[in-house]
């Protein structure tokens, strides 16, 4: 799969099979798009193209509302939290190579193209820039400055440049919608059965193993430092995980994603995996951490004492989890 971080260059601009949208998580939802592209992209022997954005379009709208100063004389609003996010760059590329996509444009969401009129948006970027010859959305989709663009928009664009359009209508399951907003709610929740319904997977993150503070070590509890790298994962707190990657076989652990209140100030987000049984020098290496189990959320300990005592607490609870979990499936 060929990735660009900007619109392809003039030679590589080959006309394509189009999907625009942000693909957080590539839910089943998302699937469900991306296998009708591909099987009309097939039909027309063209390459699959999805288009999407880094940040996040809400991510950027957040950041600006909250630099923005406050009218005189008025109220300051409360800030829109940006949206949480389900799965990292490296996460989403994968998954989108497995649903069979060739071609994944990343644009930077800026000033520049949030105040992109929605006609230009559609001469400079879907027709110029990636060469459409077939465009598929969602029945929500909408673009360019203040959302004006809609599929009435792109429909009379079609006609005047030549390139069909689709839409596809909301997956549901069970009634309710499948969206990136209902995969967040089920990982707030640690509703991981849930999540994996939405996504048709099992909720993991994958990352290369960084040099720490190497506290854990001095805790009796070394652990697989993952950066995070953004402000809002999607899951917080302290898990049941297993550990792929490492071996033939998923290895167990008990694992903590946040800020780490308990050590450090304003600390940005890492991911650390305590591995059972287990002891290696596994810096640099790629591994995938999937979440079985919430324990408890994240927590203060005003001493290292406390932090250990809950650490093996924490421990235990993981281990039980596990030989429960062997022993339903032995009944």
């Amino acid at each position: 799969m060929e990735v660009f971080r900007r619109l392809p260059p003039a030679d590589r601009r080959d006309p394509c099979a189009l999907t625009i949208g942000n693909f957080d998580g590539v839910h089943s939802g998302h699937r469900a798009v991306l296998a009708q592209l591909r099987r009309r992209a097939d039909e027309l022997g063209l390459p699959t193209c999805v288009l999407t954005f880094e940040p996040h379009p809400r991510e950027y709208f957040a950041t600006l509302a909250a630099s923005a100063p406050a009218a005189p004389g008025s109220e300051p609003r409360a800030p829109v939290p940006a949206p949480a996010r389900i799965c990292t760059e490296r996460d989403k590329l994968d998954a989108l190579a497995e649903c069979g996509v060739d071609r994944v444009c990343i644009a930077h969401f800026n000033a520049s193209l949030a105040t992109l009129a929605a006609e230009r948006f559609i001469d400079e970027i879907i027709v110029e820039g990636l060469h459409t010859r077939y465009l598929l959305i969602g029945d929500d989709f909408r673009f360019g400055a203040k959302r004006r663009g809609d599929f009435a928009m792109l429909a009379e664009a079609a006609a005047r440049h030549g390139f069909e359009l689709a839409r596809i209508a909301t997956i549901e399951r069970d009634g309710k919608r499948i969206s990136s907003s209902a995969v967040r709610e089920a990982l707030a929740a640690g509703d991981f059965a849930r999540a994996r319904e939405l996504l048709g997977r099992p909720y993991f993150i994958s990352a290369h193993v960084a040099h720490g503070r190497k506290l854990g070590r001095t805790l009796g509890y070394p652990t697989l430092n993952l950066p995070i790298p953004f402000e809002r994962p999607a899951v917080e707190g302290v898990f049941v995980v297993r550990v792929h990657g490492l071996g033939e076989r998923a290895l167990p652990g008990v694992a903590s994603l946040g800020t780490r209140p308990a050590v450090e100030r304003n600390g940005r987000h890492l991911l650390e995996v305590h591995l059972f049984d287990f002891d290696a020098d596994l810096y640099g290496k790629l591994v995938r951490v999937e979440f079985l189990h919430k324990l408890r959320d994240e927590a203060h300990f005003d001493s290292i004492e406390a932090l250990t005592a809950q650490i093996d607490r924490d421990a235990q609870a993981a281990r039980a989890w596990f030989r429960d979990a062997r022993a339903e499936r032995n009944d």
